[in-house]
Formats: C-alpha cells, sequence, structure tokens
C-alpha cells in the first residue's frame, strides 16, 4: 500500500490562509479552519480503489452503448433509442450543437476522466511532462462530467411520457445507472493532493512559513492547478507548469462579463420555446414554464417543482447570488465571509443541474419519433438555456472566492498598527 504523503503546509484555495496538514489516518480529512474547505482526504488503497472503480465504469459505459436504453409505445407503436442515437438524431434535426454538448459532458469528458484516473493511479512509467499534462487537464475536466444529471434528465422524461404511453427502460439502461454510480465514486476516491505528489515532488519555498495567516499578506501565492505554494512575483509553478498570478486575473472584470452576456440569453431562453410536440401533426410548441406547468396540471407535482427549482430558480438566483459575490468582494463595507463563501460554494455545486431540462429534451427529441402520430424536436430556446447554464458555470469558475476573505485579512493587519495611535 502506498504511503500517504502531503505538503506539509497548504494554503487553502478558497480563503488562501495557511494551514499545516496534520498526520491524518485513513477515512479522515483536513479541512481548513476558517473557511472548512476540504484540504486533502485520506483514502484505503488510494491506488487500487480508483482504478477498481474507473475499470468498472469504463466497461459499464461500454455495455451503455451496445443495447436499446430507452422505449416506449403508444397507440400500439413501438420506438425504442440507443444512447449512441440520442446525438445522432439531434444532428439529423440540425442541432449539432446539443448534440456535441450531449456527447462531450455525457459520454466523453467521463470517459476522459476514468482513463486518466487509471493512468495517475497506477503510477505508469511514463514521461514526467506527459503525467504532469494528464494530472492538469483531469482535475479541469471534473466538472463538466454530467453523467448523473442526464440520468435525473431521463427519470424526468419518462414521468412526462408517462401520460400519452408505455415508457420502459432497455438492456443498456441498468448499466449505465451503474457507471453513473462508479465514476461518481471514481472521482471521489481520487485525492488531488496526493495525485501531485505522485507526479512530481513540490518545488522548495526558501523562506519562513507562518501558519495560520494568508498566504498573500507573507509574499506567498498557491498555485491554482496543483496547490503548490510559490512566491508572489514567480508566474510559473515549478511543479505543473501553469502560469499563475496571486489572485485569478481580472477575475471580477471576466466574472461580471460572463454573467451580463447570460442575463441577455436568459430572457429569450426563457420567452422562445425549448421543444414542439407534434400530435397528429398538430404543432405545439412549449417553453419552460410551459412545460412546468403542464406537469403541474397533469399532477406531476414532485417533477414539476424539480424543473422549476432546476430551470428556472436556479439560474435566477445564481446569477443574483454571482452579481452580489461580485458587488461585496469589490466593497468596504463590513460582511458575512463566512456567509458569502457558503453561498459561493452552493452557486458553484448546484448550477451544472440546471442542464437537467437540455438532456430531458435530448431524451424526448430522440425516442418521440412516431411520424404523424406523435414526434418531438428541439427548439432554440434550449440552445439558448444551455448556453445560460454553461456560462454561468465560467462565471462561476472565474470568480475568485479569496477576493471574499482579501479585505478582512486586510483590516486584521491594519488593527495593531491603529490600536497604537
Amino acid at each position: 500500500m502506498c504511503s500517504h504523503v502531503h505538503d506539509p503546509h497548504i494554503l487553502c484555495p478558497q480563503c488562501d490562509l495557511l494551514v499545516a496538514i496534520p498526520e491524518i489516518a485513513v477515512g479522515q480529512k483536513a479541512k481548513c479552519p476558517r473557511c472548512h474547505t476540504t484540504l486533502t482526504s485520506r483514502w484505503k488503497e488510494p491506488r487500487r480503489r480508483p482504478i477498481a472503480y474507473a475499470v468498472s465504469a469504463l466497461f459499464m459505459l461500454l455495455l451503455s452503448n451496445l443495447f436499446p436504453f430507452v422505449n416506449m409505445k403508444v397507440a400500439g407503436l413501438g420506438s425504442e433509442v440507443t444512447l449512441i442515437q440520442i446525438p445522432q438524431v439531434l444532428v439529423s434535426d440540425d442541432y449539432a450543437s446539443m448534440a456535441s454538448l450531449f456527447m462531450i459532458l455525457v459520454q466523453l469528458m467521463p470517459a476522459l476522466g476514468m482513463i486518466f484516473i487509471i493512468i495517475l493511479c497506477q503510477g505508469t512509467s511514463i514521461p514526467s511532462h506527459w503525467q504532469i499534462s494528464i494530472a492538469r487537464n483531469y482535475f479541469r475536466l471534473k466538472a463538466w462530467c454530467m453523467v448523473e444529471i442526464f440520468l435525473a434528465g431521463v427519470l424526468v422524461s419518462f414521468v412526462k411520457l408517462m401520460a400519452y404511453g408505455d415508457v420502459g427502460v432497455g438492456t443498456s439502461f441498468y448499466p449505465f445507472v451503474l457507471f453513473c454510480i462508479l465514476q461518481l465514486r471514481a472521482f471521489q476516491c481520487t485525492d488531488r493532493y496526493w495525485i501531485w505528489q505522485q507526479v512530481a515532488s513540490a518545488p522548495k519555498l526558501e523562506m519562513p512559513l507562518r501558519v495560520g495567516e494568508s498566504g498573500l499578506s507573507q509574499g506567498l501565492r498557491s498555485c491554482h492547478c496543483c496547490m503548490a505554494i510559490l512566491p508572489v512575483d514567480q508566474k510559473k509553478c515549478g511543479r505543473c507548469e501553469t502560469s499563475g498570478h496571486a489572485r485569478r486575473k481580472n477575475s471580477l472584470q471576466w466574472t461580471m462579463a460572463l454573467l451580463i452576456t447570460s442575463i441577455f440569453l436568459y430572457i429569450p431562453a426563457n420567452l422562445l420555446p425549448i421543444m414542439i410536440t407534434q400530435v397528429l401533426g398538430t404543432p405545439m410548441p412549449s417553453t419552460i414554464m410551459a412545460g412546468v406547468v403542464l406537469l403541474w396540471s397533469e399532477g406531476s407535482y414532485p417533477v414539476a417543482m424539480v424543473i422549476l427549482i432546476a430551470s428556472i430558480m436556479v439560474p435566477t438566483l445564481k446569477m443574483i447570488a454571482i452579481g452580489w459575490l461580485c458587488w461585496d468582494a469589490n466593497s468596504n463595507k463590513e460582511i458575512d465571509r463566512e456567509r458569502l463563501h457558503v453561498i459561493y460554494e452552493v452557486v458553484e455545486f448546484v448550477g451544472r443541474w440546471s442542464m437537467i431540462d437540455v438532456f430531458v429534451i435530448a431524451v424526448l427529441s430522440a425516442l418521440v419519433r412516431m411520424g404523424q402520430l406523435m414526434s418531438i424536436y428541439p427548439d432554440i430556446g434550449a440552445l439558448l438555456f444551455a448556453s445560460v447554464v454553461i456560462l454561468t458555470m465560467f462565471a462561476a469558475m472565474t470568480f475568485d472566492p479569496r477576493l471574499i476573505w482579501d479585505r478582512a485579512v486586510m483590516k486584521s493587519a491594519k488593527e495593531p498598527q491603529d490600536g497604537g495611535k
């Protein structure tokens, strides 16, 4: 079994506090004492467990693409679809962009993530620059793996279609559920700091460290990729070769630009139809809110609430929260830093779940193809809404949460001087 080696000190990536990492036992986590962010975890069998989950997940993904995924029967007519047919149908409807999103977020990114885990954890003797490149890209793509969101979208699709006919699952549905669970466990068991210690040692720092103080106040910065501690004037990390700054360059400007763009797209995304249901040759356009109202009127209250929360409330509240974070991070007034940090973490976590409505449309469009009897097609609103979700995700990623804590650090640094006057 491999030893669990960590840097003796870590700058918290969320609040910039310098923390001394103690020796932790199997099953324990080390958290930042100020913002409570998990800095590192110790897992039993840190090599073999992630590899086992990743290999099993890849096998389940292969099975998921070989057999029918879901099926439906309406008035004696049947239809079934495989996972690989979903993007093909979207391309045939001139929605190659949505097809690409499905392939990237549900198939390509998760598969690459599992392959990267296997390469990084098995200790393959590949050139160090390849290992560094793989590790760097692995931690970037994790946020874009949306298998569990797609699975939730499939379940919502079932509820929507039950009013029209009999809906069932195919042979590959069960392997896909297992793939979802296994890939989540593989990501969970892969500790970021342990991985980087196996790839390369952190560069030595020839300066004293003061635990419990901000890195910026000590002339230090954290590499945003591998979390190595570097002098604040060193632009390129000696371990992962990533260029960076003490704070993300133009963080607030980029965040606000992305936020404003997403607001402009969010208005037409809600006003324009996201899909068209054709019944007996009569097209019926449907917006996001119309879909919620229809589900509610049919008695599907839980599903209607899920769509309302994920597609209406979450994007709206997320945009308000991001704007609030940017405003408070740039203000001099007294604010509750811990509360703002919790808001940031919630925004970063829940924003991706708004993609559920896009995946619902993808499944419905691929499955419901019964000629003049009943067919469903995506419409422009779905593409605009997907753009809103992606832009708000980028907005949350470009926002630097350490800006929330910087003014509190500067104030505490001034207090002794003020008291001595």
